[in-house]
């Protein structure tokens, strides 16, 4: 998933993007205040987000409160059972710094098929081209 959103971030079509790849538990108040939007992926784990994405909200949440204000995001998330408490806490905490929701979540569970990845890289396109505009 996170390849497919990726390529979908980096196509040729869109140009003046330039994607920064983070590890949740590398981000740094400093990473999210230098990026114009910011593209979320992680698993759904024992029905919430990942603790590694949860510490990067948590390193970074006072930090860029009101600067970050309006700027886009697109959220993955992976479970083998269900999403929606991690689709939740996401919600709640990308609400709270006001960052807008460029796209519709891609919420997937079970194995990612064919249509769920085309689904990332329309994610990772439509973040970046709305970073164009």
């Amino acid at each position: 998933m996170f390849e497919a959103v990726l390529s979908g971030a980096t196509t040729p079509e869109i140009e003046g993007v330039d994607v920064v790849r983070r590890a949740a538990l590398t981000v740094s108040p400093t990473d999210v205040l230098e990026a114009d939007g910011y593209l979320l992926g992680t698993p759904a784990n024992l029905g919430y987000m990942s603790g590694a994405l949860k510490h990067a909200f948590d390193v970074c949440y006072y930090p860029c409160l009101d600067t970050t204000r309006g700027r886009p995001f697109g959220l993955y998330l992976h479970g083998n059972e269900g999403t929606e408490g991690a689709e939740r806490g996401v919600t709640a905490i990308t609400t709270g710094l006001g960052w807008v929701k460029a796209a519709e979540y891609v919420l997937v569970s079970g194995r990612p098929t064919k249509v769920d990845l085309e689904a990332c890289w329309e994610l990772g396109a439509t973040v970046a081209a709305q970073l164009t505009q």
